[in-house]
């Protein structure tokens, strides 16, 4: 039988952590909020120790070893981010660390982690696998292997996020928090639905990585046969029995978001509310963006993490502004006669869009011998002006894709 975390089980929790953790804050968000048509708030867990909500339940979880069990030390397998919190919390409790982590893992994460004083090692492309290496590590040595999210002291830990949204956010109706192998999400569902159950508990999985739509229709955890998602904190292959369990029983739904949805919604975070996150942490608002009359308000979005790779934020904020329709790549036929490109740049200024990017292509077999293609890259102000922009070249008489 499946071991059940309780309210009581969090509440012995919070008082594990102390101060050893931050109480983040939850800001209203003006510009989510008129989008929804009621109050919205983010629970800012992009700011917690190490940058995400991981440093709760690796802190519970390793604070509670035997003395026996800490002269072994400890192992963990992570993306990044349990990596760092598990880190931190053996260091600061004397306790020597080694974490796994998969092939291509975020740069950043490495070198967090490795500052936080664990002994890094690179075994698989997926968490699994680093999560099976882990375990025969642990078997070898002894180290005590801490799960990233199915074990009752992490699920405890992470959901003393759950008491404090509730505390910050009295009036909440809904709770939206990205979902990976489900350890935030079971630990939040639990605190809320002990105490407030009319509150409505939603989580929100990449739509590449989703584990728990098809386990929780099949009844029992099934894992992925596949993931691709740029959202490295949630990509999780199946989701723990703790957890599943606890999905199951206090979720009231589980909804996915796609990789643009997240583009969009990490672009708009920086934007708007001046958050800088991980994709995995903007899941949340991307489901907020995706349905705006979807979710009963007050509602509260959960900012999951904000480790993110310089690059890859520059790649996603490229990525986030294509989706909004505010990159335009447009591929331009025009006659080869002299003037026909300062025409068509001539024709693309009148609509107010800015040229990026202009590539000039004379000898193709797609071409006739009177025409030249024209690859140019477009900054306009969003979807309506990209269509004007469309429209207008059209209208010039240009054959656009």
């Amino acid at each position: 039988m499946t071991q059940a975390v309780t309210l009581a089980d969090i509440e012995s929790a919070r008082d594990v952590l102390g101060d050893h953790i931050v109480t983040t804050p939850i800001e209203t968000s003006r510009w989510l909020s008129a989008l929804v048509g009621g109050p919205v708030s983010l629970k800012c867990e992009n700011l917690q120790r190490t940058g995400s909500f991981k440093s709760r339940g690796a802190f519970v979880r390793i604070s509670r070893l035997t003395p026996e069990e800490r002269a072994h030390g400890v192992v963990a397998a992570s993306a990044g981010n349990h990596a760092q919190g598990v880190a931190l919390a053996a260091t600061t409790l004397g306790i020597t660390s080694t974490v796994f982590m998969p092939e291509g893992a975020p740069i950043p994460k490495e070198k967090a982690t490795r500052g936080y004083g664990a002994d890094v090692v690179f075994h698989g492309r997926y968490l699994e696998d680093s999560l099976a290496a882990a375990r025969a590590f642990s078997e070898e040595t002894g180290a005590v292997l801490i799960h990233p999210f199915d074990h009752v002291d992490v699920v405890a830990g992470q959901g003393t996020l759950g008491l404090e949204v509730l505390e910050q956010c009295p009036d909440v109706r809904t709770v939206l928090v990205p979902t990976g192998g489900g350890g935030l999400l079971a630990g939040v569902a639990i605190a809320i639905k002990a105490l407030r159950p009319d509150v409505r508990v939603v989580g929100v999985q990449a739509e590449a990585a989703a584990a728990f739509p098809g386990s929780l229709a099949a009844g029992r955890p099934v894992p992925l046969e596949s993931m691709s998602t740029m959202a490295d904190g949630i990509a999780v292959g199946r989701p723990g029995d703790i957890t599943f369990a606890a999905v199951r029983d206090h979720v009231d739904e589980v909804v996915t978001v796609s990789e643009e949805s997240l583009s969009v919604a990490l672009l708009a975070l920086v934007e708007r509310a001046k958050q800088v996150v991980e994709p995995a942490g903007a899941a949340a608002v991307a489901a907020l963006l995706d349905d705006p009359t979807g979710f009963e308000t007050p509602a509260v979005a959960v900012l999951s993490g904000g480790n993110i790779d310089p690059l890859l934020l520059s790649k996603v904020i490229r990525h986030g502004l294509s989706a909004a329709g505010r990159y335009l790549y447009l591929r331009v036929l025009i006659p080869d006669l002299p003037g026909g490109l300062a025409a068509l740049l001539t024709d693309v200024s009148q609509t107010g869009a800015n040229v990026l990017e202009v590539a000039h292509e004379r000898i193709s077999p797609t071409l006739t011998l009177n025409e030249v293609e024209v690859r140019i890259q477009l900054e306009t102000r969003g979807e309506p002006h990209a269509e004007q922009v469309l429209g207008r070249l059209r209208e010039r008489g240009y054959r656009v894709d």
